[in-house]
Parts: C-alpha cells; sequence; structure tokens
C-alpha cells in the first residue's frame, strides 16, 4: 500500500529537450521507500503548461511537490538568459493548486540553493543529489516527524532560510563563525551507490525516456557523482559533492541495458569527468564489454556511448575500453594551452595542475585511433587572457585537427566557486573590479563576501540579481584583451572587438569544423543551446547523438530544415 503520493515537476521547457534524469532518481528511491510517484514533465507542454497543471492538481491531493532545477541561466555570457524567472512562475501557479510544501533541487538550484528557496517562496531545498534527503522528508511528513530531523535538508523557517546540520561531517573543519552553507562537503551520504536507478518509456506520469529521444535528446547515464577536483570555475565540487561518490558498475550497466532495449542507443555520461577516477571509469566499460561478449543478442551491441573527459588521466588502455565498449565521441574540456594560465585554474584538490597541452594531444590521437570522434573546448577570457595568448591558444587547438574544435569567451561567475569567492573577497563591499560585466548592469558591480552578508540568502542573491531584484547575472571577461577603455570600465560593456578577433584567427575555410562564440540571434553559428536553431533542426529531422557530432553538416541540415520549413533564415520576420 503506497505512503502517498510525490509529485516531481520539470519545469525546463527550453528546446532540444533534454530528459530529466535527476526525476528517475528520485522516481527510482521514493518508489523504494513506498511512495507512488508521478512526474509532471513541462517540457513537452511549454504552450499549454497552465492548464496541464489544473487538470493535473483538481484531481490528485499530493503529500510533497518536488521541482527540479537544471539550470538557473544559459550560463553562456553573450546571452545571459535567466530561467528561473519562468520556473517561479510555474511554482506559484503550483502553490494556488495544492496545499503540498514544495522543495526544490537540482543542479542548478544547487549553485544557490537558499537564494532559490527565498526567491522561489518554496519551503524546502536540497543542494547536491537528492535521492536520499527527499525519502527522509517524506517519511517526516507522512509520520508527522519535525523536518528539522531530516539531515542536509535546507528550510525555509520564519527566522530564515537556514539549513539542517548533515550527519557527514564536510572534508574540512567547520568554518565557526560562518553560516551553515554546506559549501564544499562530501555529499557521498546523499547518493545511492549500490541500486539501478529505473529508465521507463511511455508510462503515463513518468519521465518518457524514449520521447525524448526521439526528439533528440540522448540518455543521461551516471557513474560517479560529485568531484574531488578544485577548478576555479566549475560549480560541481560545490553542488555535487567533494568526494567521488562510485556507483557499482553492475547497476550503471544495468540500466544502459535497460535503456538500450528500449532503442535508446545514444547515451552521456553525465558525472561531473567520465576519466576522473579512472579506474572506476575502466570497471564500468569492463562491465559494458564483458556483456557484449557474453551475449550476441545483447542490445548494447547497438550502444553509441559519449562522453565528457578532462585530458588526464587518459591512457591506451582506456581508449580501447571506450571503443570497445561503443563509445562514439569524447567531449574534452582542455579549456587552455597555456600552462601558466590553468596553473591555478585547473587543478586537483591540492591545488596542483593535472594536466598538459600534450595530454589533450595524445587524447585526440588515441581516440581517432580508435575510430571515436573528439570535440575540444576552450575557455578564453580567463584572468590572464590577452590577444597574445588567446591568439596561441586557437593556432595550438586547431592545429590538433579535432572533430569539433570549440571556442567559448567569458565565464558566468558562481557564489560558491573558488573564482567566485575570491572575486567577493577581493570587492570587499566596496569596490568592483576590472571584467566584472552584466549586460542588464545599472552601475558598478560591488560584490560582498558571505562574512559581509546577513546570510547566504543575500550573498548568493547578489549574483543573480541587482539591489532592486532585477535579474543582473554577473559574468567576467579578461580586462587584459584588446578592448576599448570604455568597454572594460563599463559594467554592461560586451568583449566585441575579442569576438571578432576570434573570427579572424579562423580562415574561414576551417569554420565548418570550428564553434565560436557570436553576438545571441546574430548568426546561425551561433554555438548556445537554448532554442538554437540548428539544434532544435537536428531533433526534428531525427539526428541522434551529441548535437555537436553534427556540427561539421550543419550547413546542408539548416538548408534541408529551412526546405521543410522547420527554421526561418536568421534575419527574417
Amino acid at each position: 500500500m503506497s505512503r502517498g503520493l510525490i509529485t516531481l515537476v520539470n519545469p525546463n521547457k527550453v528546446h532540444p529537450p533534454i530528459a530529466p534524469y535527476a526525476l528517475d532518481v528520485l522516481t527510482t528511491a521514493l518508489e523504494r521507500a513506498g511512495f507512488a510517484v508521478e512526474v509532471l514533465d513541462l517540457t513537452f507542454h511549454r504552450d499549454d503548461w497552465q492548464s496541464y497543471l489544473n487538470s493535473y492538481f483538481s484531481a490528485r491531493t499530493p503529500t510533497l511537490v518536488g521541482v527540479t532545477v537544471r539550470n538557473t541561466d544559459t550560463v553562456y555570457a553573450f546571452e545571459q538568459r535567466p530561467f528561473i524567472g519562468e520556473h517561479k512562475e510555474i511554482i506559484t501557479a503550483i502553490r494556488q493548486l495544492t496545499d503540498a510544501p514544495i522543495i526544490g533541487g537540482g543542479i542548478g538550484f544547487s549553485t544557490m540553493p537558499f537564494a532559490l528557496v527565498d526567491y522561489f517562496g518554496i519551503d524546502y531545498g536540497v543542494k547536491g543529489p537528492g535521492e536520499e534527503i527527499i525519502c527522509d522528508l517524506a517519511d517526516a511528513l507522512v509520520t508527522g516527524r519535525p523536518t528539522n530531523t531530516v539531515a542536509g535538508l535546507i528550510r525555509s523557517t520564519p527566522s530564515g532560510v537556514t539549513r539542517v546540520p548533515p550527519l557527514a561531517l564536510t572534508s574540512r573543519p567547520r568554518t565557526q563563525t560562518l553560516p551553515d552553507t554546506g559549501h564544499n562537503e562530501a555529499r557521498v551520504w546523499q547518493v545511492d551507490r549500490a541500486g539501478t536507478y529505473i529508465r521507463r518509456t511511455g508510462t503515463p506520469f513518468k519521465v518518457d525516456n524514449l520521447e525524448y529521444y526521439r526528439r533528440g535528446g540522448m540518455a543521461g547515464i551516471l557513474t560517479k557523482n560529485g568531484c574531488a577536483y578544485r577548478c576555479s570555475h566549475c560549480v560541481e565540487p560545490d553542488a555535487k559533492g567533494v568526494r567521488f561518490a562510485r556507483r557499482d558498475a553492475a547497476a550503471v550497466v544495468d540500466e544502459m541495458q535497460s535503456l538500450a532495449a528500449y532503442g535508446i542507443f545514444d547515451q552521456h555520461t553525465t558525472d561531473s569527468e567520465f576519466n576522473l577516477a579512472i579506474g572506476h571509469s575502466k570497471n564500468v566499460l569492463r562491465e559494458i564489454v564483458r556483456r557484449k561478449h557474453a551475449s550476441r543478442f545483447s542490445p548494447l551491441h547497438q550502444l553509441r556511448l559519449w562522453v565528457y573527459c578532462q585530458p588526464a588521466p587518459f591512457d591506451a588502455e582506456l581508449a580501447g575500453l571506450l571503443a570497445e565498449a561503443g563509445c562514439a565521441g569524447v567531449n574534452v574540456g582542455t579549456d587552455h594551452v597555456r600552462s601558466d594560465l590553468l596553473q591555478g585554474w585547473k587543478t586537483t584538490e591540492k591545488g596542483t595542475s593535472y594536466y598538459t597541452f600534450a595530454d589533450t594531444e595524445n587524447l585526440v590521437r588515441l581516440c581517432h585511433a580508435n575510430g571515436m570522434l573528439t570535440m575540444v573546448e576552450s575557455l578564453l577570457g580567463m584572468p590572464g587572457e590577452n590577444e597574445e595568448t588567446l591568439r596561441e591558444c586557437v593556432d595550438a587547438f586547431m592545429a590538433l585537427d579535432a572533430t569539433v574544435t570549440a571556442f567559448s569567451l567569458g565565464l558566468r561567475l558562481f557564489p560558491y566557486t573558488p573564482m567566485g569567492i575570491s572575486m567577493a573577497e577581493e570587492c570587499a563591499g566596496i569596490r568592483t573590479l576590472p571584467g566584472l560585466q552584466s549586460n542588464t548592469a545599472t552601475g558598478p558591480i560591488v560584490l560582498k563576501p558571505l562574512s559581509m552578508c546577513d546570510g547566504p540568502v543575500e550573498y548568493e542573491r547578489q549574483f543573480m540579481f541587482d539591489e532592486r531584484g532585477d535579474f543582473r547575472l554577473v559574468c567576467y571577461f579578461s580586462p587584459e584583451l584588446t578592448e576599448d577603455a570604455g568597454t572594460v570600465t563599463d559594467p554592461t560593456g560586451r568583449w566585441y572587438r575579442s569576438v571578432d578577433l576570434l573570427w579572424s584567427l579562423v580562415d574561414p575555410a576551417d569554420h565548418y569544423r570550428v564553434m565560436l562564440p557570436t553576438v545571441s540571434g546574430s548568426s546561425e553559428h551561433d554555438n548556445n543551446y537554448a532554442d538554437n536553431p540548428f539544434l532544435t533542426s537536428l531533433t526534428v529531422l531525427g539526428y541522434t547523438g551529441a548535437f555537436w557530432a553534427h556540427w561539421r553538416d550543419r550547413e546542408a541540415i539548416l538548408r534541408e530544415s529551412r526546405d521543410a520549413g522547420i527554421v526561418q533564415p536568421v534575419g527574417a520576420a
């Protein structure tokens, strides 16, 4: 007998659609705990979401409503499009339709959970993996147990947004003078590492993984949660946990096999980086290979795996296992060629660099030798970047001859990344810093460290909102790049000269294999994800796999989509 109904909501209306993997994870955990679970997926109800919610809640009385926030915004420094305004509109509508308490979570939510509990006006929140905490909360609600017994739960209380101290201690001594934000904790205890997440298709009020796949969305696969590295711009160690929570290899492959049995053959790892904790990565691949060898009828023979990696560790054995397991492509976040810029930027827990550009060259060579595609990504505009270092990076990356090379410019700052923390400390509430930028700033961007704020809500909000409560997404561009002086000193300045420089450094004959930053909407080559004409064309036309794998053919694909009336040419009414 069910212990009660839990309703999980995906408010993400951005297309191409991305399956809400987190809701499969939560559904699995809650069902095992004895709860009935239903999913409201608004991705496929972009236009009728209000009537869809009205119809649902008029017939049901859930015990708890969970809302996942995958991204707070596009995280694209030249667009700066927030999503949480739309999410709040949806949450407000849910509030009017049910008396059930609401809990928020997800990777985007976890970047600023206190501020979002406050902004959304919800009851609870989770920072990091949510399956253990939401089950404990649901149990507390049905048994009448106080919610302040739910370890790790973020709560909206009369005295403000606070967090229940977790049972697991952080990996560092707590700073007693500052509020408990859960910063840089090990969240292994929040993850179900032994069980297989149940993936479904065609079941009413569950995540429909096959429908997502038919619309171009690959299935996500998590082999481990968290990250033990400390890259200065990355949200994942803080949001997901600073230790690797390795899932059982057989449980992971059970999940992959079940998806392949549905005909979902393109699957993408959602680890922070697949090859970190490389021994575990190899064990997962060996289990795939073992099952393929054990049965010629295994659906894993049709698997096309896509993985995120760092340049190191990556050896010949890993490349061979990836290829034998069915890996189609590797996306590597190299970021830069200059070791002096990467030092202190891409680091281990001890603050040491863990790769050189030679590692990237080795990865690309090994992948191509094993028949796998590659996408190499740069992250330009970091502190110390200037025209010379930018030119050097472009030249070196283009010489790699990866399948696709992507250049991004500018960084989105978040409250608990090492870079966000250090810049707030440098500002100290009294000064701005060269390079701090927001398209909607109305004055100098002056951040305050947590120690100078009333609490985590105020601290986190300043990275998303200005003093009046209007959206102001804080970004950073290196002030050492060649720009007009007025651009660097203007908080709304746009680094357009650097964009033009990037385009000029790539031979037009190579544009087919390169992603370059653009001013939003100005070019069909825009590599931003949200509602991108090229990407939506891919999904409607039936292409599957990593979107970047089709980038070289984009001109032909866009022509095909225009002929079919799927998208309008850029600039058309």
